[in-house]
């Protein structure tokens, strides 16, 4: 299929599933956050403004909930239908970390989401509260078990290699690999980013419609603030982040930087801010570069070197043409999300954040920017990976099934289809819900009116999306 081996055929099929199973739980881990604070500050405050927009967005969390369980079963059969033999040497890690998700995170998730969802007047406030926070609590888990077994194939320890197959030895050492914690704050800071993005980008939509209601305000508001303060918090993390990765994987940053060799004598090395990485030719096309900044932010030394992939054997080599872009793509949107959080604050005196309709168009804008970063950068992380799927243990192509170059184009194919026709109406759904602005649901000592599908918040769920109304509300 387009000159494509089966074994480049199944890294993209991998990549475009995960492509699409990474953006819902990115939103699920950011909205149940969302969700337990606007919950606190209702009970703390008693304004039913909080109120009304948790249940407002309770209803979009349950349909990205949804989505990312669908998409998230599929990964697990690709691992053993098109990379089994990497389950087969691997398993004995990989298997156990994610059934421990499933036995904790998942559990706790389902177990309170019904709670969370359709038990607003069937159980206390103080004890929906704790739904809501075991739920919020639960996608975190989550998220550490599936970066820990991740993290362990970027910088693989605690393990020894038996009869050809890879036997934990030391399970802390398996969960808190080099990389970990890194990778842990730095995905759940971008979940974050992401449902802040998407949420002020509702609130810049509804705004720019004519809605400039009390809780449209609210929630465009919430959503500047939490930009403004995880935005810094993520680029020092993010820089932590790039320390440890040239400690463990040192190719990864050379083809991140596209530097091939060191400047003569003793010069630090430059940053390429932009140019197209050669892998044949082996240098960086039309590079426009800043001197010496490249050592000062990797070694924080004005004469700092580090390797370049010169240095690195052709075959262990990540394609830097890809990476190159890619990571940049991230930081560039982070750049402007560090503006957008900015500008908001300036416009705050005298309420010019909500008449501005230039910066409002900005923030509808940036909406899937977060997205569209995580992505960039979970592209950069894997793709810099290569060419190994365990680094430095197991080569990807050592990994692949033994699959025909047709058959890997054939299911390809079926999923592009079938993903677009599926997740695309999931998401035209879920625009269509946001679409529709927060209401007045009633005062706070009395019950919420216009719940589930247009009736009472305390009806029973007859089908597992009840959570999200058919009709506007």
């Amino acid at each position: 299929m387009f000159g494509l081996s089966a074994l480049d055929l199944a890294r993209i099929q991998f990549g475009f599933t995960v492509s699409f199973h990474i953006i819902f739980p990115a939103i699920t881990i950011g909205l149940a956050s969302y969700l337990a604070v606007l919950e606190g500050l209702w009970l703390w405050r008693k304004d039913r403004v909080y109120r009304d927009l948790y249940l407002y967005w309770s209803r979009i969390f349950a349909v990205t909930f949804a989505m990312g369980v669908v998409s998230g079963i599929v990964m697990a059969y690709q691992f053993g239908t098109n990379w089994s033999y990497f389950s087969a040497f691997a398993g004995g890690v990989t298997g156990p970390l994610l059934a421990y998700e499933v036995l904790t995170a998942f559990f706790l998730e389902a177990g309170f989401l019904g709670v969370m969802l359709f038990g607003w007047k069937k159980v206390g406030p103080e004890l929906h509260f704790f739904a809501t926070l075991m739920v919020a609590f639960g996608t975190l888990v989550s998220a550490s078990w599936i970066l820990a077994s991740n993290s362990w194939m970027q910088t693989p320890q605690g393990y020894e290699i038996v009869g050809g197959r890879v036997v934990p030895v030391d399970w802390f050492k398996v969960i808190f690999n080099p990389s970990f914690p890194y990778r842990l704050v730095h995905m759940t800071l971008a979940a974050y980013l992401a449902t802040a993005l998407f949420v002020g980008a509702a609130g810049a939509w509804h705004l720019l419609r004519g809605e400039n209601t009390v809780r449209v305000r609210t929630m465009f508001s919430m959503a500047l603030w939490m930009l403004l303060v995880v935005t810094p918090v993520q680029i020092f993390a993010g820089d932590a982040h790039g320390l440890n990765t040239l400690e463990h994987q040192p190719a990864k940053i050379a083809a991140i930087e596209g530097h091939w060799r060191d400047a003569p004598g003793e010069q630090g090395t430059p940053l390429i801010l932009f140019g197209w990485p050669d892998m044949a030719r082996e240098e960086t096309l039309y590079k426009i570069e800043v001197p010496r900044l490249g050592g000062l932010i990797l070694a924080h030394d004005w004469d700092g070197k580090f390797k370049g992939l010169s240095d690195f054997p052709p075959n262990e080599r990540p394609n830097s043409t890809v990476v190159f872009w890619t990571f940049r793509v991230m930081v560039g949107l982070g750049l402007l999300m560090l503006a957008l959080a900015v500008w908001g604050l300036l416009l705050r005196p005298e309420g010019r954040l909500y008449g501005s309709r230039v910066f409002q168009r900005f923030a509808l804008l940036m909406g899937p920017s977060g997205l569209v970063a995580l992505l960039a950068g979970w592209l950069t992380t894997e793709i810099g990976r290569q060419p190994y799927v365990v680094y430095g243990v197991m080569r990807t192509a050592d990994a692949v099934s033994n699959h025909s170059g047709p058959v890997m184009g054939l299911t390809l194919s079926i999923f592009v289809v079938l993903y677009c026709v599926v997740f695309g109406t999931g998401v035209y759904y879920l625009l269509s819900i946001v679409g529709h602005p927060p209401k007045d649901l009633g005062p706070v000592d009395g019950p919420p009116t216009g719940g589930l599908e247009g009736g009472p918040l305390d009806e029973r769920p007859a089908r597992p999306m009840s959570a999200a109304p058919d009709a506007s509300f």
